[in-house]
């Protein structure tokens, strides 16, 4: 019998010492971000888990409860009522804020005079910080001294109690929401209309589309990556709204049940109460509520978002 010849892998590539350099150069460059991530995302978020399943105190000294918390949090009112005030101001500030910023991107995207000047005062509110904002605004809705009021008793009308009031001291709130991230998206949308190739509307032009036709058939259906995009991040940060919630209702305000969102019974139960692992629990839930949202999203969005 011959010798069976035994096939040799290939040779390994051996590194040379720039391309070693160069390796070592990425690593130290991501290192910062990486274990920035490690240490202020990912292990809280563990640590968050492992939270939601203990009775955890105040010295953050944690006995295992198993699922204890969930059950509570089904069965806590409370809960599903801060969750419904979020989807209510989800449900509004999302598709009004989305049309708002299409509307005021479509208009500084024309040819009109001093456009960097009204881009600029309408992103200033998105980058002002929100505790101030919603000071401002507070002030605005004042029942005694608010400029609203004052207008509406001015007119000869009579005023309103706009943050005390169950009724409207969420759409109070909803409309700094808007105030606040309309700039924003607008200014997102509007880069997205600047990247459309303008062959498009002078075919329609030829065609003798008019500026309504062009915004409906080759603007919005060519926006809609970008539109998506801003949809995804306005769902995520809704669910997520805390700060004007927490500086313009305070606990004894009347309408505090009326606006209490998820976010802020989570910051309530964890650091008023010291109820840290029921705390984590919520907040389990309005991160499982977002990713459903999202995956939902992700799913849907193959029937309506165009990708030239």
């Amino acid at each position: 019998m011959g010798e069976k010849k035994i096939k040799k892998g290939t040779p390994k590539h051996k590194a040379s010492p720039r391309q070693k350099k160069d390796w070592i150069a990425a690593y130290i460059l991501i290192a910062p971000l990486t274990i920035g991530l490690i240490l202020f995302y990912i292990w809280p978020f563990i640590q968050n888990i492992w939270f939601s399943f203990n009775d955890v105190n105040k010295f953050n000294m944690s006995t295992f409860v198993g699922l204890d918390n969930y059950k509570q949090l089904l069965a806590d009112s409370e809960v599903w009522r801060s969750f419904g005030n979020t989807l209510k101001y989800v449900i509004v500030t999302v598709p009004v804020g989305l049309i708002l910023s299409l509307i005021l991107a479509a208009l500084l995207n024309a040819k009109i005079k001093f456009k960097s000047i009204y881009r600029t005062l309408y992103f200033l509110p998105s980058i002002t910080m929100s505790a101030a904002v919603a000071m401002v605004w507070k002030w605005m809705f004042n029942e005694q001294m608010g400029i609203l009021n004052s207008s509406i008793k001015a007119l000869g009308g009579k005023g309103h109690n706009w943050l005390t009031d169950p009724k409207t001291a969420l759409f109070m709130i909803m409309i700094v929401g808007l105030w606040m991230t309309v700039g924003y998206n607008m200014i997102i949308l509007l880069a997205g209309m600047q990247g459309i190739n303008k062959s498009y509307y002078e075919a329609a032009k030829v065609d003798g589309a008019g500026p309504i036709t062009l915004f409906l058939k080759i603007t919005v259906p060519l926006l809609t990556p970008t539109i998506f995009f801003v949809m995804i991040t306005s769902i995520i940060s809704g669910f997520q709204v805390f700060d004007t919630v927490y500086m313009m209702i305070g606990k004894t305000n009347p309408a505090y049940e009326a606006t209490e969102t998820v976010t802020m019974l989570f910051y309530r139960t964890a650091f008023d109460y010291g109820y840290k692992g029921y705390a984590a629990a919520i907040s389990i839930l309005i991160f499982c509520a977002i990713m459903l949202v999202t995956i939902l999203q992700m799913i849907g969005q193959k029937k309506w978002v165009n990708y030239e």
